[in-house]
This record gives C-alpha cells, sequence and structure tokens, in this order.
C-alpha cells in the first residue's frame, strides 16, 4: 500500500540506453563511425520515449479518469469546465515534455557524448606521444579508459543540468506546470 511505481525508464534497465551514446564514443577508436552514430539514435530514442512518457503521465495526472459512455444525462457534468483548466492542463503536460526532453538530452546526450568523446581523444593523442605501445593496444587502452569514466561523470553532469535548469528554463513555468522531479 502506498508503493511507488517503479519508473520504467529511470528505475529499471531501460535507462542504460541513454548511456549508449557513451559506449559508443568509448568505441570510436574501434569500430566505423556509423556505428557510434547509431549508439547517439539509440540513446535519442530513449530520451524521446521518456519525454513522451512524463507526458503522458502529466495528462493523467491532470485528466480525470474516464468513464465508459453512458447515455444517461446524470452523468454529464452540470458545470461547464473553463477553458483555464484546459489550458492549464497542457501547460503541465507541455512543461513535463520539454523539462524532461531537454534535461535528458544535455544530461545524457550532448555533455556526456562530449566528455567522453575528448577524453578519448586526448588520452589515445597522449598514448600517442608517450608511449611506444602498438596503435591496438592504445585504441583498447582509450577504449577501457572512456567506459571506466562513464560512472564517474553521471553525478556530476547530472548535478551540473540540474543547476543549469534551476538557473534558467524552469524559471520560465513555475507553476501551473512544475517540472518532473526526480531524473
Amino acid at each position: 500500500m502506498g508503493q511507488k511505481e517503479p519508473d520504467l525508464y529511470r528505475d529499471t534497465w531501460v535507462r542504460y540506453l541513454g548511456y549508449a551514446n557513451e559506449v559508443g564514443e568509448s568505441f570510436r577508436s574501434l569500430v566505423p563511425v556509423p556505428v557510434v552514430w547509431a549508439s547517439y539514435g539509440v540513446a535519442t530514442a530513449y530520451v524521446t520515449a521518456d519525454a513522451i512518457d512524463k507526458g503522458r503521465k502529466a495528462a493523467a495526472v491532470s485528466t480525470p479518469p474516464s468513464s465508459p459512455p453512458s447515455l444517461c444525462i446524470s452523468t454529464l457534468p452540470l458545470t461547464p469546465v473553463s477553458p483555464q483548466a484546459h489550458a492549464q492542463d497542457s501547460t503541465r503536460v507541455g512543461v513535463a515534455v520539454v523539462d524532461t526532453f531537454v534535461w535528458q538530452s544535455l544530461a545524457s546526450v550532448v555533455i556526456p557524448g562530449f566528455t567522453i568523446n575528448r577524453l578519448c581523444a586526448a588520452s589515445l593523442a597522449l598514448l600517442g606521444s608517450l608511449t611506444r605501445w602498438p596503435l591496438p593496444v592504445r585504441r583498447w587502452t582509450t577504449t577501457a579508459l572512456g567506459l571506466a569514466a562513464i560512472p564517474l561523470i553521471i553525478t556530476p553532469i547530472d548535478r551540473t543540468v540540474d543547476f543549469l535548469m534551476d538557473s534558467s528554463l524552469r524559471k520560465l513555468y513555475k507553476a501551473p506546470g512544475e517540472p518532473p522531479t526526480s531524473h
């Protein structure tokens, strides 16, 4: 009783699809570039699906449960619903979708992808100038460094994106559409 349903996109294995592009960037020195771009496609699909899911959840909160259609007049509302109520509902849904999409795009795709890309590029260049290791060893070492960095960058990036959005975009839409609380 009172147990919250887990969020498919944040509390299950599906969350790891958001890290697909970081994995792709880690393997960039070993795989063809289209494979890396495909990893961005997976991560972007995850971000889009999560935003749609949060919009649907916001719509479900703002829409009363529908009852089966009936011809009984007593089931019809006696007072009309104001246009402002509908505007608030669509605002809440829009805020949920936009906030989730922007947050996830920044925290799951753009910033971590750039971070891992630059880390791997720098490590490959440094290994090339500081060691005499064969190229395949340098490439696999770079990939291992990129993969190892993923869990280390997640929390700082998440907190930074929270701060950036709280300081900018989220100031635009206080109430009635509050942003999703957990990311």
